[in-house]
């Protein structure tokens, strides 16, 4: 029988607090063989180093920047942005802080949001460490748990990158390195993600080792590194990537409106599963309140958002009358309670590759190209397809209304793509508390008290 043990990653990095001593030690849950591992065997099997790989991945179904909970970024940067209102009521609500744009250095929210994010990347960079001392795992298991580990440490410093700007960058779990490490200037920062996604890559082999895709694999890897490549603005190498994916037998666009978001789809590169089998996911539990709303309604701006003809309209938003008042929840996600047996949390979709292959194209003025890609979403939502003549600009226009209308509170998409197009500032017209400095959140006042290389403090703040 297996037994489920606590196996224990050591205080490692100074920016997270919850790290910073043994009374403050981080325990993750994995279902090991047999009883009790120390940590110096738990890379030489590789059912043992499996499980390590999987508490990274249980982690980020609990508290991550991918949980589609209250600490993810679909709600976080949803509601910092105008996909969703927050509701809360207490005023010491750290979401509640982000949706009025009133964020400072001891919001809870953000503190929480670093701290899990440098704890799972502590966590990544202790299995690659494992993996590469490592004298019994076959050369193939040490290629691809490094390579899972690897795509999964870029990807948070890609999205931390994203909502904080310049950032300490850890590749150790030594204590004395990381308790002083200063934030990594931009240019070195970005150029090694860049080269840890390429590894990742070639690393990561192109099937997936669980028929339900709840681990990445190249093609995921390909998706990562071609949002890296938009980033730095290499599009012909973005265009090479997103153009592999889309031609790869492995994925299928998803035609049927009603089954994008179930969990047996050729369309879905990448997905978490619940930690319980027919577990809800956490974007169904958040999002789908009867009544008044206790947490996130989604903003009148975006429903108005949606053509009177637009599928979507009918079957990812649910209008919910209370009293004089009618709110409108995400329905992305219909199955709630303990009886889900067909959806899992979606991070990455083919839908997002053909929209993001539009873009890549549009800056290359190559509209023509780039309508076919946008009128897959469209054609599914039953809107009249683009004509192939549109202009850039107009072209350009709707691809980032698709955008917002296909990915409303799916991981912060809605935010990255206004920081990257330089349109955050628009905000300013739904949002009277926005400013130009706020497209970078503050460092958690807690973090520079504790390592003052970090200084200084995000401007602004």
């Amino acid at each position: 029988m297996k037994t489920k043990i606590k196996y224990i990653i050591a205080a490692g990095f100074a920016a997270s607090s919850l790290l910073m001593n043994f009374s403050c030690e981080k325990f993750i849950e994995t279902d090991f063989p047999s009883n009790q591992i120390s940590s110096q065997l738990v890379f030489e099997d590789e059912q043992t180093a499996e499980a390590a790989l999987a508490g990274l991945y249980s982690g980020f179904w609990t508290n991550s920047m991918f949980s589609g909970g209250i600490d993810g970024m679909g709600a976080l940067l949803g509601t910092y942005t105008d996909d969703l209102t927050c509701v809360y009521t207490s005023s010491s609500n750290g979401a509640l802080d982000l949706f009025n744009n009133q964020q400072i250095p001891t919001n809870t929210a953000v503190t929480s949001f670093w701290m899990y994010a440098y704890q799972q990347i502590y966590i990544a960079n202790s299995i690659i460490e494992g993996v590469n001392n490592s004298k019994s795992l076959s050369s193939a298991a040490k290629d691809r748990i490094r390579g899972e580990a690897l795509f999964v440490r870029s990807l948070i410093y890609l999205n931390l990158y994203g909502i904080f700007g310049e950032i300490p960058y850890a590749d150790t779990t030594d204590y004395t390195v990381n308790s002083h490490l200063s934030r990594m200037p931009k240019d070195a920062l970005l150029l090694r993600i860049e080269t840890d996604l390429s590894e990742a890559v070639n690393l990561l082999p192109a099937s997936y080792r669980n028929v339900e895709r709840i681990y990445p694999n190249k093609f995921a890897g390909y998706m990562a590194l071609a949002k890296m490549k938009m980033l730095l603005k290499k599009w012909n190498e973005a265009e090479v990537l997103c153009g592999t994916i889309i031609q790869s037998s492995q994925y299928t666009y998803q035609n049927d409106i009603t089954k994008v978001f179930q969990k047996n789809g050729s369309h879905i590169l990448w997905q978490l599963k619940p930690k319980n089998n027919n577990d809800a996911t956490k974007e169904a539990s958040l999002y789908n309140f009867t009544g008044a709303p206790t947490s996130f309604t989604l903003s009148n701006a975006l429903v108005n958002s949606f053509p009177t003809a637009d599928l979507r309209r009918q079957h990812y938003v649910t209008a919910v009358p209370f009293g004089q008042q009618t709110n409108y929840r995400s329905s992305k996600y219909k199955n709630i309670g303990v009886n889900n047996p067909t959806e899992y949390s979606i991070i990455f979709r083919l839908d997002e590759v053909y929209l993001m292959q539009a873009e890549i194209l549009l800056e290359q003025n190559r509209s023509a190209e780039a309508v076919p890609m946008i009128n897959r979403s469209r054609q599914r939502a039953g809107l009249p397809l683009l004509s192939a003549s549109l202009t850039v600009n107009d072209a350009r226009n709707q691809m980032q209304e698709e955008k917002r209308r296909e990915f409303f509170a799916e991981h912060g998409i809605r935010f990255f793509d206004l920081k990257r197009w330089g349109m955050l500032d628009q905000l300013v017209t739904l949002k009277p508390n926005w400013k130009s400095y706020q497209s970078n959140w503050p460092l958690p006042q807690k973090e520079l008290l504790l390592n003052t290389n970090l200084n200084p403090q995000n401007a602004g703040y």
